[in-house]
């Protein structure tokens, strides 16, 4: 008998670990680059082999000869994604830019050019928590009254210009010089309380959004990206990358 209990609970595991597993990956995103921490984050990523998805805004890779340089080391990496953050970043005039829809798709290919990438592209769109995949549809629950009226953007036709939009689940929060505001142990006790409760716009998979310029040496970026890494994986979170997030 007691061998027939040790072998239903062996079974049990087994069919149990591999669906917990699942439900617990985690997508890593960042923000605004090419930056100063840019570099940062690319030298993690490829000693950690983590994936990862670098939302790239085309007004910052024209900047300069370095920054142009960090997009195609980025694109040498099999493990991060290159995604469209707009050409402009809006100029963070956010309520004027989606007044326009048109203008935003103008804007966004216009990105592409300069990242050299082509449709369908994965994409966010600057300050908009916005979701439009093939099996989701998911507006920014964070605009309030002050946006009613002033804007009132197409999302079906900005994703259907050629882009796959991603928002965010949960943030790594900066103060406005760029210093993540969370630590990294604060930060995964918000994400192991997030996975207690398990709403995410996809179960079991969260995707966090975090900015480039947080990971430049004055805030020990290579320190703290690598320590998220190692902290969530001592907790068996599994890494996803974004292509296969709405498969």
């Amino acid at each position: 008998m007691a061998a027939q209990l040790r072998f239903a609970l062996t079974i049990l595991l087994l069919l149990t670990l591999p669906a917990h597993a699942a439900q617990r990956v985690i997508y890593l995103t960042f923000d605004d680059g090419p930056l100063d921490g840019t570099s940062n984050i690319l030298d993690v990523l490829e000693a950690e082999q983590v994936p990862a998805a670098l939302f790239m805004v085309g007004m910052h890779a024209q900047a300069s000869a370095s920054n142009r340089a960090l997009v195609q080391r980025a694109k040498k990496l099999p493990l991060v994604t290159i995604g469209n953050h707009s050409y402009s970043h809006a100029y963070n005039h956010y309520r004027h830019f989606y007044g326009d829809t048109e203008g935003v798709v103008a804007d966004m290919l216009r990105a592409n050019v300069v990242l050299g990438l082509k449709p369908f592209v994965h994409a966010r769109l600057p300050g908009r928590d916005v979701f439009r995949l093939p099996s989701i549809s998911k507006n920014d629950n964070s605009l309030g009254q002050a946006q009613a009226g002033r804007e009132d953007p197409d999302y079906e036709f900005v994703a259907a210009s050629g882009f796959y939009l991603y928002g965010w689940d949960h943030e790594w929060v900066h103060e406005d010089s760029g210093k993540p505001v969370q630590s990294v142990d604060h930060l995964v006790a918000e994400i192991d309380h997030l996975f207690s409760y398990g709403h995410f716009v996809k179960p079991g998979k969260l995707i966090l959004l975090m900015h480039d310029e947080m990971f430049r040496d004055a805030f020990d970026g290579k320190t703290n990206l690598t320590n998220l890494i190692d902290a969530l994986r001592q907790r068996n979170y599994t890494f996803g990358a974004l292509p296969g997030y709405d498969g």
